[in-house]
């Protein structure tokens, strides 16, 4: 069966097979249910299979009432939805096709007599070959927000940040286009909006001054990589240096 044209991502083994599933389920009239953290693409596989649908919350379930029956919807967060029992009775009174995400496995009697598909997405950190893909999609969205700053953003060197999945990773491309159009300037305005409501302690000078530290000793290593050459550029003692270091080495 031929694939269409989605924006959810498909490159590794996991997103192919849940998009195969998605993509043989838009000819069935089975409910599913598509489970995975946050930010995993539950919710645009979903819109795959329903493409003008509407979305519910598990807030606005009570708003079923109002929808004409045989109609095809989709539902988010239904791992929230307080009676499950009543959500399956209007299901099946108004004979509704459901597509469910769920950012928990449900493990209960009513989600297994209500959805005869479940397609699990696994964390983008376990889907090794969508990460590239999905880095580049948001890079060009952050083209679009910021305009282009003339040079391509090098994606190997980013530190992508996978722990919230496209949640964390569209985040940090962001940052890392944000970073290289910002100006001095603009740096010290952040760090002044981030001060703001923290100092009035009595010690602010010393107790802040990792902000400035932390960025220069360790883009020094980078740089520089022995502390000897670190502390000649830089204009600091050596041994004062290694102490910094050792007060920062969980940052750095």
């Amino acid at each position: 069966m031929a694939v269409e044209l989605t924006s959810f991502i498909a490159n590794s083994k996991a997103s192919k097979e849940a998009l195969k599933s998605a993509n043989i389920l838009k000819s069935l009239n089975i409910n599913a249910l598509i489970e995975g953290e946050r930010g995993v693409g539950k919710l645009t596989l979903a819109k795959f299979i329903f493409p003008n649908s509407l979305v519910f919350e598990n807030s606005n379930i009570n708003d079923l009432d109002l929808i004409e029956p045989s109609t095809n919807i989709i539902v988010k967060h239904i791992n929230k939805i307080g009676n499950i029992y009543k959500f399956e009775e209007l299901i099946k009174e108004k004979q509704i096709r459901i597509v469910a995400t769920s950012s928990e496995i449900l493990r209960d009697e009513i989600a297994d007599k209500l959805f005869g598909v479940r397609i699990y997405i696994p964390p983008i950190i376990k889907r090794v070959e969508d990460i590239q893909p999905l880095a580049k999609k948001f890079l060009n969205e952050a083209k679009v927000v910021f305009g282009d700053i003339g040079k391509e953003v090098d994606l190997d060197s980013l530190e992508l940040d996978l722990s919230k999945n496209s949640y964390s990773l569209k985040r940090s491309i962001f940052l890392a286009f944000l970073f290289d159009t910002i100006k001095d300037k603009e740096i010290t305005k952040i760090i002044e909006y981030y001060l703001k409501d923290k100092i009035g302690s009595g010690d602010d000078y010393r107790r802040f001054l990792y902000l400035y530290e932390i960025p220069l000793i360790k883009t020094s290593l980078n740089i520089f990589k022995s502390q000897l050459k670190i502390s000649e550029k830089l204009g600091i003692n050596r041994n004062t240096l290694r102490k910094k270091i050792n007060s920062y080495k969980d940052d750095l």
